[in-house]
């Protein structure tokens, strides 16, 4: 068999596709994989160049493969698609994500180690936790308007609506409305503890972590902010300068110039990271 050095893996749920190619850039192996042989497939190779887009469990399988031996690279999905040279189908998108592979200007992005990606789940389940909270406090001021009780948006300004929804002999509810609002006040505690437990965890990785810890001696930065950017950059040695980082992040403005006019848009956000940068700005994230 001809021995293959370079291959492009389409991911996916169950069915993945692979295209091996040996040193000259020639296919040799075109085919599906269920989920359960790909560890097989890949097991049974020697050492080669494997890509694959950066997209939803793309880390998990990159680590995966270099634990085999393999050489692993990340290729933004918004770099593959140029290449695809038909229509979209499994088949054409492994192809073209080899041939986005071989570029000699293509831009990878670095593989995410396990404790990484779990302090982003930290972050992001405590980013779901304060859109619920939000949800409830938005309730309770709705509902609670239809009735004359009115407040300004925040959590400390909805306490003094939980005053009223939790003292029975205030008159201003009738009962069904306050046993109905009871619920989403019980609800809108749990959520909050369960928010300060995540910040608790992210202390703690927090206070383990040089970089982190570097990061919050910087004015204006404190955990939330510090940890989203260590668990998520991983090593800053990777780029050239601030100024790249900067723009990986997402703070330059996005091009669009021609003719030599230039023309700056909005921020280009971390959206297609699967990180919402302007989460970072704020500590929701």
């Amino acid at each position: 068999m001809t021995k293959i050095t370079t291959v492009g893996l389409d991911l996916a749920k169950s069915v993945f596709q692979v295209h091996c190619a040996d040193e000259d850039g020639r296919p040799v192996v075109r085919k599906k994989l269920r989920r359960a042989q790909v560890i097989g497939f890949f097991s049974e190779l020697e050492p080669c160049l494997i890509g694959m887009e950066a997209c939803a469990s793309a880390h998990h399988w990159a680590r995966a493969l270099q634990a085999l031996g393999h050489e692993v690279r990340l290729i933004p999905p918004q770099y593959v698609k140029p290449f695809v040279k038909t229509n979209k189908n499994d088949a054409a998108d492994a192809e073209a994500i080899f041939e986005a592979l071989l570029r000699p200007t293509m831009r990878f992005a670095p593989v995410k180690s396990a404790d990484q990606q779990a302090v982003l789940t930290l972050h992001r389940s405590r980013e779901l936790l304060v859109r619920q909270r939000t949800m409830l406090i938005n309730a309770l001021r709705g509902h609670c308007a239809e009735f004359g009780l009115i407040a300004a948006q925040g959590l400390g300004n909805a306490a003094k609506l939980i005053e009223i929804i939790d003292d029975h002999n205030d008159d201003r509810l009738p009962e069904l409305a306050r046993e109905a609002l009871g619920f989403l006040v019980r609800q809108l505690r749990d959520v909050q503890g369960q928010i300060k437990g995540l910040e608790k965890r992210l202390k703690a990785w927090h206070l383990s972590s040089e970089a982190s810890r570097r990061l919050e001696a910087i004015p204006g930065v404190g955990v939330i902010t510090a940890t989203a950017l260590v668990a998520t950059v991983g090593d800053a040695s990777q780029f050239k300068s601030g100024r790249q980082l900067a723009a990986w992040l997402g703070l330059v403005p996005k091009q669009n110039s021609s003719g030599g006019k230039d023309r700056l848009k909005h921020r280009a956000l971390m959206l297609n990271r699967g990180f919402p940068f302007s989460e970072i700005c704020d500590s929701s994230f």
